[in-house]
């Protein structure tokens, strides 16, 4: 059925209390015939382990060990791979559990899921906005929260792990909103005949509260977890350093260099659809068109 079982085969306690119970195990020789132990071996009393750990059906010794302050898991686990190369012997392998095995297992699915939550962003926002440069204002603000994700980790002295790496990507939806307040109004300023300039500053003045109001809550909802209030918080703590470090940066500086990046598009581009082209001579043939009225005829 496709299954492993664990069987273990041993004598009665009785049979083996001794030393000397082991002359008599049989085992099969070459020729399938039954061979007393005691004719292969020798038994000698020394120093051993109590017992063999095996892992993956392999023999192996688990090795545990915490970080020192200012390390980080990936740091750690790239330490322990150079010295595990110069103290091994040839043939053996290293593998991972726990905590380590998932950061491993999740550092290439990270990326991965950032661009692809990029890529689904920028996708939806070029069709609303039925327009290229608009996304990319927009999405401004994300390198701007994973910076300040960044540095909270780094100023609390947290890892990143699976939990900040999960709040880095929350990030991507938390901090665009933001800017999606500003350029959606600036454009239905300028639909009205507003210059970008004034577009973005009318907008930047009416949206600045529904901006602020949305960060300070999403700030203050991580704060719990940031303070590692409850059980088992204490590993969730890097979510909520991510998110209130991300937000709190990509909020104050949104503010400033998504208006200057969206009148410096919209500028660009009115520059180029400004741009005429002088007809030269010859290449149109001027045409005259003559009517006239039913009284002239008559």
């Amino acid at each position: 059925d496709n299954k492993l079982y664990d069987v273990i085969l041993r004598l009665d306690p009785g049979e083996r209390a001794t030393p000397s119970d082991i002359s008599g195990l049989h085992v099969r020789g070459r020729d399938r015939a039954l061979v007393p132990l005691d004719a292969v071996t020798r038994v000698e009393e020394r120093i051993g382990p109590r017992q063999l750990n095996h892992f993956n059906r392999v023999r192996s010794f688990t090795l545990s060990a915490s970080m020192a302050p200012g390390f980080t898991l990936g740091q750690a686990l790239d330490s322990l791979n150079a010295a595990a190369a110069k103290v091994l012997p040839a043939g053996s392998t290293v593998d991972l559990a726990g905590e380590s095995r998932e950061f491993r297992e999740s550092g290439g699915a990270l990326y991965f899921a950032f661009a692809l939550a990029l890529i689904f962003v920028f996708m939806v926002l070029a069709a609303q906005y039925e327009s290229l440069l608009h996304p990319l204002t927009v999405l401004l603000a994300v390198p701007l929260a994973v910076t300040g994700a960044l540095a909270a980790l780094w100023i609390a002295r947290s890892t990143l792990n699976v939990y900040s790496q999960i709040g880095m990507i929350l990030l991507i939806g938390l901090v665009s909103k933001n800017s999606i307040l500003l350029v959606t109004y600036a454009n239905q300023l300028r639909l009205e005949g507003h210059d970008a300039m004034s577009a973005m500053r009318e907008a930047g003045r009416i949206r600045l509260r529904p901006i602020l109001m949305t960060s300070v809550a999403t700030i203050f909802g991580a704060l719990p977890i940031a303070l590692g209030l409850g059980a088992g918080a204490g590993s969730r703590r890097p979510l909520g350093y991510a998110i209130i470090g991300g937000m709190l940066l990509s909020t104050m500086l949104t503010l400033f260099l998504v208006p200057a990046v969206f009148v410096v598009f919209e500028r660009a581009r009115g520059r180029r659809t400004d741009v005429s082209v002088p007809q030269r001579s010859g290449d149109y043939q001027p045409v005259t068109t003559v009517t006239a009225s039913s009284e002239a005829r008559s």
